[in-house]
């Protein structure tokens, strides 16, 4: 009996380290082209959620990790605002911000999507072996400033459309001369663009971070693949 349990033992031992090998192997058996074809899933995945997340009534405004607020928290500071005349403001100012961002949104889709097509192999290889984030900060890198260049006269038509420009950026300039507000925040349609583009690109790092921790939640078979085998 004890022989037997020894044998048992040791086949269920060996089962365990040949599974940790192949696993650990797992990788590096995938074809340069799966594993890169994979990646594209997911990263295509994780830009098209986003946007969709975001490029909605509610999408910046009602979520606490993007939320545009006024440079310098200026919303927060009520005593700044009163004493700059524009405490009554903040309110109007914020929503109109955040509505401007949602509706740039939806023109980041397509130039997202063509730079994961123009994702080489070596590319591939480095964000795979790379850190959480490593993916989007592909994307932020190839990307961020053609989607800059179409959001721009989005977000200046939004905020023309509800006067916004014009209240902001007499507002932040006299901020901006008191050191309340960073000289570059100081134009309304520039502030609203960068934060429109960190927001983005927070939500698609979120999108990696899942499917990293959980490959189950990739859309197609080839991206479950590729990063289970991570």
């Amino acid at each position: 009996m004890i022989r037997r349990l020894l044998a048992v033992s040791a086949l269920s031992l060996a089962g365990l380290l040949l599974s940790a090998n192949a696993m650990a192997l797992s990788l590096g058996s995938l074809s340069q082209q799966d594993a890169g074809g994979g990646l594209k899933d997911a990263l295509t995945q994780g830009a098209q959620v986003a946007v969709q997340q975001l490029g909605v009534p509610g999408g910046f405004s009602n979520n606490p990790d993007v939320r545009i607020e006024l440079p310098g928290k200026l919303g927060k500071v009520a005593k700044t605002m009163e004493k700059l005349g524009m405490g009554a403001q903040v309110q109007s100012l914020e929503t109109s911000m955040n509505q401007a961002a949602e509706a740039a949104m939806p023109q980041a889709q397509a130039l997202l999507v063509d730079a994961v097509k123009k994702m080489t192999l070596t590319d591939a290889k480095g964000i795979l072996t790379g850190g959480k984030d490593s993916a989007t900060e592909y994307l932020s890198k190839t990307s961020r400033d053609q989607i800059r260049a179409k959001f721009l006269p989005i977000v200046k038509q939004a905020t023309d459309k509800v006067g916004l420009a014009q209240k902001y950026n007499s507002f932040a300039g006299q901020a901006a001369s008191l050191g309340v507000v960073d000289s570059k925040d100081a134009n309304v349609e520039g502030y609203v663009t960068e934060k429109a583009l960190d927001g983005l690109f927070k939500m698609i790092a979120k999108q990696e971070e899942n499917i990293r921790a959980n490959p189950m939640a990739a859309a197609t078979s080839l991206a479950k693949k590729v990063f289970s085998a991570l």
